[in-house]
């Protein structure tokens, strides 16, 4: 078990960690439909948000998944969570849904026994204040993720929609004193070099923005105050940092890979410091991963892993007016 004392009267964890291009100098940053790269002027320069909150949020769940498996890793077998299945068939989960427990796999289909299980344990919560450790109790019974990354349920029938968690760990990553690195290139057809651009065919030339820095840094805060507030006594509480503080770990160890050209590491892995409470060092993998299963054991009986069917029809949304010729190319290379 990892020593955890030094977080004990401490309302928040804070790490700062560095991090650098593990080849060359040139990064790609996230973009933003017609905005691009989310350059912004500070008071000592120019700077660039490489990840967003969000992103990372998504993130740091799917390091906690077994693609090949379709399940959590081994490390948090017994962890609650819901599973959507389509036709008999794994199609999606809690831990995969950009709203997790608000997934409209799960709230607006023609099955509703799940948010019928839900609102009749929700019940207490219709009208008046909300019981905020009522609430978590659910959350933690169905996902325990969305005490950690944030909730928003916003069906009516679910308290009026007036159910919402903040995110418990936030992280971002930012650039400083960033520049542009211009390139380019061109797909060539080397079939039909002057076709008709807007079918996929000819030769295309594009531009090409990415960007050094003289820091790149990834932020990350854990709120303890909130998981304390969440009133679930002291075994669910512990459970619930062990698995932020893994979450961390376990995205600064692997590759964040965050693009095709935005391949970075932190540039002191092994001793990673927070920068509050000052020396308290992230502790390793092996450990959190060692601890985890007697956590999750002394929960067990206040979480549930639920399996619901999907099978609606998958309606598309309305065909999206074409883009512009020389657009859609450049986008589709860039």
């Amino acid at each position: 078990m990892p020593d955890l004392s030094a977080l004990a009267q401490e309302n928040r964890v804070l790490f700062n960690v560095a991090l650098q291009p593990i080849q060359g100098d040139r990064f790609q940053p996230t973009g933003f439909p017609n905005l691009g790269a989310a350059t912004y002027q500070t008071s000592v320069g120019q700077k660039l948000l490489v990840e967003s909150a969000q992103s990372m949020a998504n993130r740091l769940e799917t390091v906690c998944w077994d693609a090949a498996s379709q399940k959590p890793i081994d490390a948090l077998d017994g962890i609650s969570h819901v599973t959507v299945n389509r036709k008999g068939q794994f199609m999606t989960d809690t831990m995969l849904e950009a709203h997790r427990l608000n997934s409209p796999y799960l709230l607006a289909g023609t099955d509703t026994s799940f948010i019928n299980k839900l609102k009749a344990d929700l019940g207490g919560l219709a009208e008046g204040p909300i019981d905020r450790r009522k609430l978590a109790e659910i959350v933690f019974k169905y996902d325990v993720g969305s005490l950690i990354h944030g909730l928003f349920l916003a069906k009516s029938e679910l308290a009026g929609g007036r159910l919402r968690i903040a995110r418990a760990v936030s992280a971002f990553v930012e650039a400083n004193e960033v520049r542009v690195a211009a390139s380019g290139g061109v797909k060539n057809d080397h079939v039909n070099p002057s076709g008709e651009t807007k079918s996929g065919f000819g030769n295309v030339p594009f531009a090409r923005d990415e960007y050094t820095a003289s820091e790149i840094t990834c932020f990350i805060n854990l709120d303890l105050a909130q998981i304390r507030g969440y009133g679930l006594g002291d075994d669910a509480t512990e459970l619930i940092v062990l698995l932020t503080l893994h979450r961390v770990r376990r995205l600064l160890d692997s590759d964040l890979r965050l693009r095709t050209a935005c391949d970075l590491e932190p540039i002191e892995r092994d001793n990673i410091t927070a920068k509050r409470p000052k020396d308290f060092i992230l502790p390793s993998l092996a450990d959190l991963e060692a601890s985890l299963p007697g956590a999750i054991k002394k929960c067990k009986d206040k979480m549930v892993h639920e399996t619901v069917e999907f099978n609606d029809e998958l309606k598309k949304a309305k065909e999206k007016k074409e883009t512009t010729d020389d657009n859609a190319d450049s986008q589709s290379e860039a």
